[in-house]
C-alpha cells in the first residue's frame, strides 16, 4: 500500500491510497514542528528573512522590516525606538547582504540560526541571531539580534 506525506497550511498530513477504484485516507495532523527540519530546510527559510531584515534595516523601513515577526515579537518592537535606532545607528544602516551561515541551535520550540554579518563601512564583524518557531501555522521570527 502506497504512502506518502505532504505539508498543507503548516500541518502534516500523512495519507495512505488502496484499491484501485476507491481511496481511503488515513490522516494524522499535527502541529508542525520546526525541530524536525534540517539545517538545509530551516535556512531556505531564514537566508530570505535575514536578508530582508538586513536590507530593511539598511533603509531603516521599520514596516517591512518587523513583517516576518511574531505578535510578541512585535509587541516589544517598539515603532518609535526601532525609528531612532535606524536613524542614529551606522551598523543598522550599513550592513553586508554578504553574510555567512555559522549554525544553528535547537531548543524548546525554537531554532536559532547564526550568522556572520560584516558592517560595510567599517569592516568590522557581528555575530546575527535570528530565532524561528511556528505560529499560526506560519514560520515567524521570534528573536532576531546583532552582537
Amino acid at each position: 500500500m502506497p504512502c506518502w506525506s505532504f505539508f498543507f497550511s503548516g500541518w502534516r498530513v500523512n495519507a495512505a491510497r488502496q484499491g484501485a477504484s476507491q481511496t481511503f485516507l488515513q490522516c494524522e495532523i499535527w502541529p508542525m514542528n520546526i525541530l524536525e527540519k534540517t539545517d538545509e530546510e530551516i535556512l531556505a527559510i531564514a537566508n530570505p528573512m535575514w536578508a530582508d531584515l538586513i536590507k530593511y534595516s539598511n533603509e531603516g523601513n521599520y514596516g517591512a522590516f518587523t513583517r516576518n515577526f511574531s505578535s510578541s515579537f512585535i509587541k516589544g518592537a517598539n515603532e518609535v525606538e526601532m525609528g531612532k535606532q535606524f536613524a542614529r545607528s551606522d551598523l543598522a544602516k550599513n550592513l553586508s547582504g554578504d553574510y555567512q551561515f555559522l549554525g544553528t541551535i535547537r531548543r524548546g520550540e525554537y531554532v536559532t540560526v547564526l550568522y556572520k554579518v560584516t558592517n560595510k563601512k567599517t569592516g568590522a564583524e557581528w555575530l546575527g541571531r535570528l530565532v524561528l518557531g511556528y505560529e499560526k501555522d506560519k514560520v515567524r521570527i521570534f528573536g532576531a539580534t546583532l552582537f
